[in-house]
């Protein structure tokens, strides 16, 4: 198939890392290597494009050289991935609808409450005309294929369950007891992970709170190390909090690459991120496929990716108590550890490996094109 493709809300090259980046990367590596001709049609961000007139121009722009380009070569279809109230696809309907190509939505975002407030009223109906406008949409959120079936006919809407390459985040022992020598971490210490940006958002609140809860552990005179990795403006703000509640007990491992995070992986115990409104947390998947049990709150996407009570544990939001308790149940028993690693590992092989789950997408994408 010749696809073309466009990301509004992130084009793949964006620098920040994150869930969303990974999971359009993904898709779009996955369709070359199954030999599609596959082409980026534009790297504008939409981003509250319509609050941006300056913006409008390189649209405009953007909009008549892929015109002028489709219209002598057309492709088999259009692949938006991610439109929704803040970044609603401006380019694709409208040149689908001038030039006869069929219109294909992945992770399209659907909720009638933007409709209600002046802010994202003009990007409700502009994102709403994208979503009736698409031949197919695919979600692979169950809260965003919920909602999207109120107006979506059964036929054109499909869920597709998360995933990662299992093979590129497997367990390695002796790299991750080099990285713990690096640390200054003894053998015998337990370690607990967690990762994620820094930013002045959820991420860095969530840290924040797992690093308070651990406080407990201190306190209790657990043996245990947290290592964190990621980066951003937020870090020397986590830091000094680490430095204050649990000195001697927190290594910030720094930004790390995502070819390399499956050595991270295989330095640590278990996997504590709490996640507070997180939409998936591809992190999860990417522990877990490294036998990592995991301990996040539930809430959000997460338990779509974790299974609770079997490959971790999904615990009331803000609830320190009953968090560190299960940090302490962890790192006490070992054997739990890593029968839930090893049922996390499998639970991530079966059900999100990421080639499977694409090969469904694809096989609708030819039926669309037919």
């Amino acid at each position: 198939m010749k696809i073309a493709f466009y990301a509004p809300f992130k084009p793949l090259g964006h620098e920040n890392p994150s869930g969303d980046l990974i999971i359009a990367r993904g898709l779009f590596s996955f369709l070359k290597d199954q030999g599609h001709k596959i082409d980026v049609q534009s790297t504008l961000r939409a981003r509250w494009i319509y609050f941006k007139p300056w913006l409008l121009f390189l649209w405009a722009k953007d909009f008549t050289r892929c015109l002028k380009k489709l219209y002598k070569n057309p492709p088999d279809l259009w692949l938006t991935y991610h439109t929704y109230y803040k970044a609603p696809d401006l380019l694709g309907p409208l040149i689908c609808k001038i030039l006869g190509i069929r219109y294909v939505i992945f992770q399209g975002i659907y909720s009638t409450k933007r409709k209600r407030r002046l802010k994202t009223i003009l990007g409700y109906y502009l994102n709403f005309a994208a979503l009736m406008q698409a031949d197919h949409v695919f979600t692979n959120k169950l809260s965003d294929f919920k909602n999207l079936k109120r107006i979506i006919a059964e036929e054109k809407l499909t869920y597709i369950k998360p995933g990662i390459k299992p093979g590129a985040f497997k367990k390695d022992d002796d790299q991750g007891k080099r990285l713990k020598k690096k640390w200054g971490i003894k053998n015998d210490c337990p370690v607990v992970l967690s990762a994620g940006m820094f930013r002045d958002d959820v991420k860095t609140k969530g840290l924040s709170w797992l690093i308070l809860c651990c406080e407990n552990l201190v306190k209790l005179n657990i043996k245990f190390h947290l290592v964190i990795a990621g980066s951003g403006k937020m870090e020397n703000k986590l830091k000094t909090l680490a430095g204050k509640h649990i000195p001697g007990h927190c290594t910030f491992a720094g930004k790390i690459h995502r070819e390399d995070m499956y050595i991270f992986y295989s330095s640590g115990d278990v996997f504590a991120f709490p996640g507070i409104r997180e939409s998936l947390g591809m992190v999860y998947l990417e522990a877990q496929s490294c036998s990592l049990p995991v301990l996040a709150f539930n809430n959000g996407g997460i338990p779509e990716v974790v299974e609770d009570k079997k490959t971790g544990f999904l615990l009331p939001m803000y609830d320190c108590r009953a968090f560190s308790d299960m940090l302490i149940h962890f790192l006490n028993n070992n054997d739990i550890c890593r029968e839930m690693g090893r049922n996390a590992k499998a639970h991530v092989k079966n059900h999100h490996d990421i080639d499977r789950n694409y090969k469904k997408f694809e096989q609708i994408l030819y039926k669309v094109i037919s």
